[in-house]
């Protein structure tokens, strides 16, 4: 990209009222410092997002909420904006060589509104933390009055806090720019007064003619989506954008992949190993999207690992997952062995206390990170390592009869596969297939579903790879040992009212087993048919497990 540097606006240098306004507060206008730490950092420009809310500024669409699983950059993005459009800094030197200035599309724009506008910032985790026995609405009404009098002395206190903030507008001529950082916080954390902190939001941003008189824009972010109340969203004038659906800000609810190669080149890291352990989100026009958090601690640790820091909200998913709502529990396996699951995400009421199906959990886990979303199929998968691992310990957790069952039984299936019992094999596999009724059960997509579930342990002990291109074709399913691992590499291949020897036969002569020819241990070769118009009474599943010799 080429960056160019503009030189200021002489306006632009000093506050629309000398002497006064220039004052930095901890919530009015706190200035471009938090900003000015992330640049001294690695940084990956993002400032893109700033022209797509500049095209907000002073219309209908002023109202933006954009909610993003944690760790995904959201206070990032929030210290940007205060830095850019906060009135009592000059931020030019840390925006000339961003995007947003260099982009033909975004440049008048970007010096148009640079440091021109009141911001009220709000951290809501910190303002409840400050709050704290006081009550956190009439906090926030005190703290910003009291910060807008010092900053502006001849400011006529209202009757209201909306009335001040009128006054304030008429007084300096200039709108506000509110910045919401962690909305949800009190939704999550406090959801006995969320009705009060709701009511707050609704009544200041209602769309009225003096919320145009106050605000020039007002960006919230968040895990949730704003809190639905009956079939109405309790502010319902923002517009959304959320995990289930970003639309125009996928590109910034992480990295992209574009970007962590660039990264990966700069630093010396292998690419392959981050797609495989951070990778996994991938939204409409954007495509892949990674967890910016962990690559960045890959990358500054020199290790690939799960940096998925446990939270409350997180450590809570154990009791959802143990109430079984609608076979969860079953879900939950196919999802741990690599499976997809559709759901439906529409009813969901975002918070963390309303749950009346199996849909609902699954999507709070896709607006908490834990799930990946893809929004032309409708289904959920775990996007991947790092979150694969996390998964499979809450699994593990859930104190649940029938979980504990699948998890033993599919250690049990793994055991079986490496010592060769074939007729194991294939009595669990009808017994988990005889379990997930009613299933449309009638190719070998729907065959893979159910080893999915069966297996759905794998990932102590190996890594899924589907599809993978291997000699004169592509293997079914491999599963390959990790390098602590002393198991045997083990390729599969599936089959539909054929025969399990003749999947055997087919990855032999097309050489299925090339797809790992440099993995140097042992490999098992292990076919799997469903024969459809077996007897009835006679099992439908057969396997066979062969042990390849690689001199033959």
């Amino acid at each position: 990209m080429i960056h160019i540097r503009f030189g200021k606006p002489e306006e632009n240098l000093k506050a629309s009222w000398e002497g006064v306004g220039s004052i930095m507060g901890k919530y009015l206008n706190p200035g471009n410092s938090g900003f000015t730490g992330i640049r001294n950092d690695t940084y990956v420009d993002k400032s893109g997002l700033i022209g797509l809310i500049n095209d907000t500024i002073d219309t209908p669409r002023r109202l933006t909420c954009i909610s993003r699983p944690r760790r995904f950059g959201k206070s990032f993005a929030a210290k940007m904006l205060c830095a850019y459009y906060d009135k009592t800094c000059d931020s030019s030197d840390l925006f000339d060589d961003l995007e947003i200035a260099a982009d033909e599309k975004m440049r008048e724009s970007y010096r148009k509104h640079l440091n021109q506008y009141d911001v009220i910032y709000l951290d809501m985790t910190n303002v409840m933390g400050n709050a704290g026995s006081e009550d956190m609405i009439a906090y926030i009404k005190e703290s910003v009055g009291k910060e807008l009098l010092r900053a502006y002395p001849d400011l006529k206190e209202g009757s209201s806090f909306d009335e001040t903030l009128i006054h304030a507008v008429e007084l300096t001529g200039n709108k506000f720019v509110v910045i919401i950082d962690e909305w949800d916080a009190p939704v999550r954390e406090t959801p006995g007064k969320e009705r009060d902190y709701l009511e707050f939001l609704r009544t200041l941003f209602k769309s009225s003619n003096t919320t145009d008189k106050i605000f020039a824009a007002v960006y919230m972010t968040g895990i949730l989506p704003i809190k639905k109340d009956g079939s109405q969203s309790a502010v319902s004038d923002f517009k959304e954008f959320t995990a289930v659906r970003p639309r125009k800000f996928g590109g910034y609810v992480g990295f992209t992949e574009e970007e962590v190669r660039k990264l990966c080149e700069e630093y010396g890291c292998d690419f392959a190993c981050m797609k495989h352990w951070y990778d996994g989100y991938s939204f409409r026009g954007v495509g892949s999207v990674y967890n910016p958090n962990s690559v960045m601690e890959a990358i500054r640790n020199d290790d690939f690992d799960s940096y998925w820091i446990q939270t409350s909200a997180a450590e809570s998913l154990t009791g959802y997952i143990s109430m079984d709502f609608d076979g969860l529990s079953r879900t939950v396996a196919e999802l741990t062995g690599g499976g997809e699951v559709k759901v439906d995400t529409k009813k969901f009421a975002n918070d963390l206390v309303t749950f009346r199906n199996r849909d609902d959990v699954l999507t709070l886990l896709v607006h908490l990170g834990y799930l990946a979303y893809d929004e032309a199929t409708e289904r959920v998968r775990i996007p991947n390592e790092e979150i694969r691992i996390e998964f499979d310990r809450i699994v593990r957790d859930v104190k649940r009869d029938d979980t504990i069952r699948r998890v033993r039984e599919s250690e049990q299936l793994i055991m079986d596969t490496v010592h060769g019992n074939a007729e194991a094999v294939a009595r669990q596999i009808e017994k988990i297939h005889g379990e997930e009724a009613p299933l449309h059960y009638n190719s070998e997509q729907s065959l893979r579903s159910v080893i999915k579930r069966a297996y759905f342990s794998y990932g102590d002990e190996f890594v899924l790879f589907e599809e993978l291109p291997a000699g004169d074709g592509y293997a079914d399913m491999v599963y390959l040992p990790k390098k602590d691992s002393m198991l045997p590499a083990l390729v599969v291949e599936l089959k539909w009212n054929q025969t399990a020897q003749g999947a055997i036969r087919q990855m032999k002569q097309r050489r299925y087993p090339d797809a790992i020819r440099e993995y140097g241990g042992k490999i098992l070769l292990v076919g799997i048919n469903y024969n459809k118009e077996a007897p009835i009474g006679k099992r439908k599943h057969s396997c066979v497990i062969e042990k390849l010799c690689k001199n033959c």
